[in-house]
């Protein structure tokens, strides 16, 4: 078992936490991190960017004018991608899908790699509890300007807590996230993570389950070769 700091609410040391080690303690592999939020980014990319072809513009159907005799170039329609108000040609289309496959292995291992790698340069603020009575966003602005001065956090919660997100939510760079829903993408795009020591047990029990050892022994061998 790896072991970090456990801190409290008034960012004080409260003891030791034992990290285990198939999540928190794995070789980082950069490249395998870039392949799989490469992916994860093209799942979020919305697509909706869309121009009408010659055959979607509205007018067009009659010719400018007669092919010949004029001493103007020959012309269809005015609705013809030359023309101003006419067609796009090769522009973005709905129809074009984005998504690209990447096995739940891969996607597993880049998430435990990116926990390693915050693990080892002290970006992970494991705290013993996270306890707010009311939805104040006074009590989570003190804790997180006493500790990491206005950077980015994510708020990994073991579980749905209304008063945290109803606390936070007001908080610009703060977000939160279930532990059972975190991947490689949005640890990256936070500076901090903030961790309560029963997020750990959920993070555990959702990505390794009771064959979990095993399993991610297997993994950490194919992710190295990619």
């Amino acid at each position: 078992m790896t072991k970090a700091d456990l801190h409290n609410m008034q960012g004080e040391k409260a003891g030791k936490v034992d990290l285990p080690e198939e999540v928190f303690n794995v070789k980082v592999n950069p490249d395998l991190i870039y392949q799989v939020t490469r992916v994860q980014m093209l799942f979020r990319r919305q697509g909706s960017a869309h121009t009408k072809d010659r055959s979607e513009v509205r007018g067009g159907g009659r010719k400018p004018w007669r092919q010949k005799g004029t001493g103007r170039a020959r012309h269809g329609s005015s609705r013809s991608p030359i023309w101003k108000g006419g067609g796009v040609t090769f522009g973005a289309r709905k129809e074009r899908n984005y998504k690209k496959k990447i096995n739940k292995r891969m996607k597993r291992s880049a998430l435990f790699m990116v926990l390693s790698a915050k693990r080892e340069k002290d970006m992970i603020f494991f705290v013993s509890d996270v306890n707010i009575k009311e939805p104040k966003t006074k009590e989570v602005r003190e804790f997180l300007k006493n500790n990491f001065q206005d950077k980015s956090i994510l708020l990994v919660l073991p579980e749905i807590e209304r008063n945290i997100i109803l606390a936070t939510r007001n908080l610009k760079n703060v977000d939160t996230i279930q532990a059972q829903d975190i991947n490689a993408l949005d640890l990256l795009s936070y500076k901090y993570l903030v961790i309560p020591q029963a997020s750990i047990g959920k993070i555990k029990e959702n990505f390794l389950g009771p064959e979990g050892v095993e399993e991610q022994g297997k993994d950490s061998g194919s992710a190295e070769g990619n």
